[in-house]
């Protein structure tokens, strides 16, 4: 079947957009050791170097969601682009540590405004949805690809603020495109309001939670993480009283293929994101390696989701997705349990093959469950389960880097990363490596018992 001129410019805006954040992601992650030696900052603090950009964005994605729904998902899109690359200029511009954090927070919100992939949805039927949303999500791992292997090389030649310098071209360009060929919103009928109570409890309690790990082991650390999760189930309630919700809590209790899915995504993100953190530390810290020689190893991982994504997608609509989603899942589990026993002398090429085996298996995962959710609902919850969705995938990815820097404050206290002795690293690495594989075990039930997704009659 044909797409038209407009289907095929939002699905080439939506590609470009993709690539751009998760490109800078993986890459600010090669250059981690080199900002820590610049700005001269510890473990705890450099974690937040990406927690920062990860937070802001989870604050944010949900009543995002839900506003775009009620004032224009175009018009929410195009401004975000737009702040998205300010703040990535500002990040080259950062006199410290500290200013690097906030601007990466600022660039945050500029991204939850952008994760959005109701454009797409809302613009090709049913049975071309898993199709088209594979390839925004391979976009997504191109991006990841790319990012290591050219932030190795920007960070090795030209130093680490090249990195978000390149970004802010290429945010330039993708601003450009948008606001030239991406058209304007049709004018809306809907006088629904929003209710931001719930939202403000929901940021507090991330914001608790995140800095909680941060203070780790002491009194104010538990406090924070305990008044955090109370905090996420008051939103919850107060959700599922309010009369103008941020989020529709009966996707969850009512929905069972809709709320096991996102649960599946949320645990698989939770426990696979902070890999390329870990790892590119790991190469740099104890095999020695360049910047440029991290990247080349870690580019294998995000290829692997590059090349089988857009099959995945294309699978998952002749078959039921849960069957490929639960198989990557198992493949992301036994992958970290492997990563569990990582020592200083592990060779190279296994560790290249352990990430090459993630690859695959997040690749057959990520396409198929998203693919799974979007058709859990009908065309007028397009964008707020587009922003539950991409919650799902922010706020597990925060809770991964919250793991990581539980176990950093516990081990490594206020030194860097550098000053630590390398049998500590190791032990904290492996220890975080086995946590990641215990939620990720949990995740393959959630996978499997979500149920089958009811096919639309393509003939109709």
């Amino acid at each position: 079947m044909s797409w038209s001129k407009s289907q095929k410019s939002a699905l080439g805006i939506v590609a470009i957009t993709s690539f751009l954040n998760p490109f800078l992601i993986s890459s600010v992650n090669i250059a981690l050791p080199t900002i820590e030696k610049a700005f001269s900052m510890n473990a705890v603090s450099l974690s937040w170097i990406i927690t920062a950009f990860l937070l802001s964005t989870a604050i944010l994605l949900l009543p995002l969601g839900r506003w775009a729904d009620l004032t224009g998902i175009k018009k929410v899109f195009k401004n975000g682009v737009l702040l998205f690359s300010s703040a990535t200029l500002l990040c080259a511009l950062a006199p410290g540590g500290w200013y690097l954090i906030v601007f990466r927070f600022i660039q945050g919100i500029g991204g939850a405004m952008v994760m959005s992939t109701a454009i797409l949805v809302s613009m090709f039927p049913p049975q071309q949805r898993g199709q088209v949303l594979g390839i925004s999500v391979a976009s997504v791992y191109l991006g990841l690809a790319m990012g290591p292997f050219f932030g190795g090389i920007l960070t090795q030649q030209l130093g680490w603020r090249s990195i978000f310098y390149f970004s802010a071209f290429l945010g330039l360009g993708a601003t450009i495109v948008t606001f030239l060929y991406l058209g304007k919103d049709l004018p809306s009928e809907n006088t629904k309001k929003i209710s931001l109570r719930g939202s403000l409890v929901y940021a507090v309690a991330l914001v608790l939670l995140v800095l909680g790990s941060s203070y780790i082991p002491s009194l104010t650390g538990w406090l924070f993480l305990v008044s955090g999760a109370v905090l996420l189930i008051l939103f919850f309630v107060i959700e599922s009283r309010s009369a103008f919700p941020v989020i529709d809590t009966t996707l969850f209790t009512r929905n069972r293929l809709f709320a096991f899915s996102n649960l599946a995504a949320l645990i698989n993100y939770s426990a696979t994101f902070a890999i390329v953190f870990l790892i590119s530390l790991y190469l740099q810290k104890i095999k020695q390696l360049t910047p440029q020689q991290a990247g080349t190893i870690l580019l294998m991982q995000p290829l692997m989701m590059t090349i089988f994504s857009p099959i995945a997608g294309r699978i998952s609509d002749k078959v039921q997705p849960r069957y490929l989603a639960t198989a990557g899942m198992t493949l992301c589990t036994l992958g970290l349990f492997a990563f569990g026993f990582l020592r200083e002398n592990t060779p190279i090429p296994v560790i290249v093959m352990l990430l090459m085996g993630l690859g695959l298996g997040f690749a057959l995962f990520s396409s198929p469950n998203m693919n799974t959710i979007m058709s859990s609902v009908n065309k007028q919850q397009y964008g707020i389960a587009s922003g539950i969705s991409a919650t799902m995938r922010i706020v597990g990815q925060m809770v991964s880097m919250t793991i990581v820097t539980f176990f950093y404050s516990i081990y490594f206290g206020a030194q860097q990363v550098a000053t630590v002795p390398n049998e500590v690293f190791i032990r904290s690495t492996a220890s975080t490596f086995f946590i990641f594989a215990l939620i990720s075990t949990s995740g393959i039930w959630f996978s499997f018992s979500r149920g089958n997704v009811k096919r639309c009659d393509t003939t109709a």
